[in-house]
């Protein structure tokens, strides 16, 4: 797979692609990231990349222009990358969303800034826009790194077991239950007996109780979480 991520800011997603799970990934070969900095696609003296708002307002907005010309390069690339902006108004993004950007060979992240970026760049070139949930960040570069790392710890070769992924929370309908490790006990406290035993098929019984029992617990408003698919 290959990503790129337009931003203003490429630094912030930077330090989350160059460490663990995504940093092996990428000197494995599985997956190549490459960050362009929206400013080098501005022109002008100053290279401007934002404006003030057409109709006044505070803050300042991204053009739509830089986002244009960054998008040029992929003309005539074959298949056409799924582009995608993070957004306060797209659908929201969960595991689902994640397993689905697994799959695609090409994606492109359109990362806004200040106010967002320009409508225009919005309604031409972009593909789908999803929102971590009801909050605003600095940035889209800091939903977009949260993004790329769902989706890429979802491709096969990524995680050392691919066991590890299945497990996770918001595979199936259930949560991941609580996990422990050693010493057995710490401050009083006690790893349960049954993980302690040892016995695969009740260790998977008891996971997968704990997980449903922490997701009507804690999550009612989880209701339809599909499983990974094989």
């Amino acid at each position: 797979m290959r990503i790129d991520v337009i931003s203003l800011f490429p630094g912030l997603v930077a330090g989350v692609v160059g460490e663990s799970i995504l940093k092996r990934a990428c000197d494995a070969g599985l997956v190549k990231i490459l960050l362009h900095d929206l400013r080098k696609f501005a022109v002008g003296k100053h290279n401007q990349a934002d404006d003030y708002l057409f109709g006044g307002g505070a803050g300042m907005l991204l053009k739509p222009e830089p986002f244009f010309r960054a998008m040029g390069q992929f003309d005539g690339v074959r298949p056409r990358p799924l582009v995608i902006c993070p957004s306060a108004a797209g659908e929201v993004f969960d595991q689902e969303s994640a397993a689905g950007l697994a799959r695609e060979r090409h994606l492109v992240f359109l990362c806004g800034h200040y106010k967002g970026l320009d409508q225009r760049a919005i309604d031409r070139l972009v593909d789908r826009e999803y929102s971590l949930g009801n909050y605003v960040v600095t940035g889209g570069e800091l939903a977009a790194a949260v993004m790329i790392d769902a989706t890429v710890r979802l491709m096969p070769g990524v995680l050392g077991d691919f066991d590890s992924a299945r497990g996770d929370s918001f595979q199936g309908l259930r949560l991941d239950a609580p996990h422990y490790t050693r010493p057995a006990e710490c401050e009083g406290l006690t790893v349960p007996a049954v993980l302690q035993e040892g016995h695969h098929r009740n260790v998977g019984h008891w996971r997968e109780a704990m997980g449903k029992l922490i997701l009507s617990q804690r999550r009612p408003d989880l209701k339809s979480i599909k499983p990974l698919e094989e």
